[in-house]
């Protein structure tokens, strides 16, 4: 079966003053039609620059695709001219950005942004796309939505902003969603509700997600594949159990550890991943993490692993996998917890 996404060896630079960025390093994945599919990872592991050349919205310069191929049903948007590109954008994908105050135009009315697509996409007259974004400001669950087509960005909360970001990028039955990062600036309540209501949505018209975070929470709530970034590299992906119930890179370790459990009757101390991320203007020959691993081995830091399947779609890019590595009641003994 054919996937609706694939991403394959992907590879972006930015070009600047101090050198060249490599942000993203070889990184491969796919998604299937209906899928919730979650990347996670620390700010600059390469999350946002993944999803963003999805759309083609790498800036070039000072960008550059060093090489690599997004497929989308099976046609090749890279090298797709920007043209056609803007026929898919928008129409078969869309994308909630991380802070709609600065994706929302401040000088258009909300309705009219929602419009938008509807009038360029779908072809629709004024009168329908007027319907259309009235019937999406409702679906979203905006109270009164004659009245807030009428009003701009700045007379919404910061919860309702959101939510008219999800209904421009609805608006046209997109076969997949691409949503980075999107409660990041909602307080706890309101990042519920947005969470269930894509949820309600995506259950609703199967429409494919990609879900760009930070939050391991959402992650469990809501996926059902997660990949693991860290250094512009995906370091480990599976499905939901794999990930937080067998997880075999010690990044993905950290991140599970500094995390409350609220289901342990003894309270514990939360771990912080001591270090800081890899300089990506000079990455390291090995392993990204190893310089910040408490089981970093010589050969971590001389050679980069390789991708080691642990079961069935469950991989991990650590040399900890290696059959010629310590055994898992050795790395115990040395100080990690057993999952």
């Amino acid at each position: 079966m054919s996937h609706l996404l694939e991403v394959n060896h992907l590879k972006i630079n930015f070009k600047t003053y101090g050198g060249e960025v490599k942000a993203v390093r070889d990184v491969s994945f796919h998604v299937d039609k209906g899928e919730v599919l979650a990347i996670v990872g620390e700010s600059g592991s390469g999350k946002s620059v993944t999803v963003q050349s999805i759309m083609g919205l790498i800036p070039t310069p000072p960008g550059i695709i060093k090489g690599g191929s997004i497929r989308f049903q099976g046609k090749e948007l890279l090298r797709r001219p920007k043209k056609e590109l803007r026929k898919v954008k928008g129409s078969k994908i869309g994308m909630i950005f991380q802070d709609p105050m600065t994706s929302l135009n401040p000088t258009m009315r909300v309705g009219k942004q929602i419009e938008e697509g509807l009038i360029i996409h779908q072809r629709l007259s004024k009168s329908e796309a007027k319907k259309r974004a009235i019937e999406m400001i409702k679906l979203v669950g905006i109270p009164n939505p004659e009245e807030r087509y009428n009003q701009y960005p700045h007379e919404f909360s910061g919860g309702m902003r959101q939510r008219a970001m999800i209904a421009i990028a609805l608006a046209c039955n997109p076969e997949l969603l691409i949503a980075d990062e999107p409660t990041t600036a909602l307080d706890v309540t309101i990042q519920a509700q947005v969470l269930e209501l894509m949820k309600q949505i995506q259950e609703e018209t199967k429409t494919s997600i990609i879900l760009i975070t930070h939050d391991l929470g959402v992650v469990a709530e809501t996926a059902q594949r997660v990949i693991v970034m860290y250094g512009g590299m995906m370091v480990e992906s599976g499905t939901v159990f794999d990930i937080f119930e067998n997880p075999k890179h010690p990044y993905t370790w950290g991140l599970l550890n500094s995390i409350p459990n609220i289901d342990e009757e003894e309270k514990k101390q939360l771990e912080p991943i001591d270090g800081s991320p890899p300089d990506l203007f000079a990455p390291p020959k090995g392993c990204p993490f190893a310089p910040r691993c408490k089981y970093a081995m010589e050969v971590c830091l001389e050679e980069m692993p390789s991708e080691y399947e642990i079961d069935g779609g469950h991989v991990a890019k650590c040399w900890l996998n290696d059959p010629r590595a310590p055994k898992e009641e050795e790395l115990v003994a040395l100080g990690r917890e057993e999952w």
